[in-house]
């Protein structure tokens, strides 16, 4: 039997609840360090190997570079940009958040596997150019981020920023996995305006309804139900304060699953629900910033 589900979508006030099992279908906010020392605890001997995710080629022919989209100190932020060989025209675009360990290979071929389904994919550096090898050097390296939100929020800015002026985007989506997840959370709180459509995989979200008032774009979240580090719990208390706020909320909660279970990087990989949790990425995505601009 493949992997329990429970799925909701809501929107405009209305929730539907959805409770399978596949196959038959698939369908506040805790301290910075309190989160570092859960996924040190739960992660501590994790590795930021190629997890099978990175495995599957780009839909179509795709080509990926090294850009300058931002600045921080002086110091040049290099991010990866991805996009179809066969692009015509305006695309909309992606941005892509790593998880703890940073840009390194794995993010990149992910960005690339998006721009395969027809986007021009930022994949960002949050790190500004390090990477982790061990757990202990990730988490040393969110320490660092998380004492530095402000000038991760403005490399964030920067990077719709770029997609806008040089890439010419007129729709941007924003996804990130674990630590990339919160951010991506974070993109679209900071920038509401901008955003068309969020993905958060198994970020850690607030149930805050005066921060949560200013998301007026349709919201992904993808979920693990064995998870101490983003605990069920959270997930339904940021779902009802979206239902309340009526905001559009599509969510699935993968209940056999563990946290980082569709990670770029890591061996915690769960094929079964990383790969029903692509296909649900892929059809919002696709509804949510192709489809609007067609």
């Amino acid at each position: 039997m493949r992997q329990g589900l429970l799925a909701i979508i809501q929107g405009a006030g209305l929730a539907v609840f959805l409770v399978c099992f596949l196959p038959a279908c698939s369908a506040t906010e805790s301290a910075d360090e309190q989160e570092l020392e859960m996924t040190m605890k739960e992660h501590g001997n994790d590795m930021p190997v190629a997890s099978p995710m990175v495995a599957h080629e780009p839909a179509r022919p795709v080509s990926g570079a090294a850009v300058v989209y931002t600045t921080v100190d002086g110091k040049e932020i290099h991010g990866w940009l991805a996009r179809p060989d066969d692009a015509a025209g305006a695309l909309p675009a992606l941005i892509v958040i790593h998880e703890w360990w940073g840009l390194n290979d794995n993010i990149r071929r992910v960005a690339e596997r998006l721009a395969g389904e027809g986007y021009v994919a930022l994949a960002v550096d949050l790190h500004q150019g390090n990477t982790a090898a061990t757990p202990k050097d990730a988490m040393l390296m969110g320490r660092v981020l998380s004492e530095n939100k402000d000038v991760a929020l403005v490399n964030l800015k920067d990077a719709v920023a770029y997609l806008k002026t040089d890439v010419g985007a007129a729709r941007i989506g924003v996804i990130g996995w674990c630590q990339g997840g919160r951010w991506s959370m974070l993109t679209a709180l900071n920038n509401a305006a901008d955003i068309d459509a969020t993905v958060i995989y198994y970020g850690r979200v607030t149930d805050d309804k005066a921060e949560l008032e200013v998301l007026d774009m349709p919201v992904l979240g993808i979920f693990a139900g064995d998870d101490f580090i983003v605990p069920p719990k959270m997930v339904y208390r940021f779902a009802a304060s979206m239902a309340d706020l009526k905001k559009e909320l599509e969510f699935y909660m993968y209940r056999d699953a563990s946290h980082a279970f569709s990670n770029p990087s890591g061996t915690g990989y769960n094929a079964e629900a990383a790969e029903d949790a692509w296909e649900h990425t892929t059809e919002f995505l696709a509804r949510n910033l192709q489809g609007a601009a067609e």
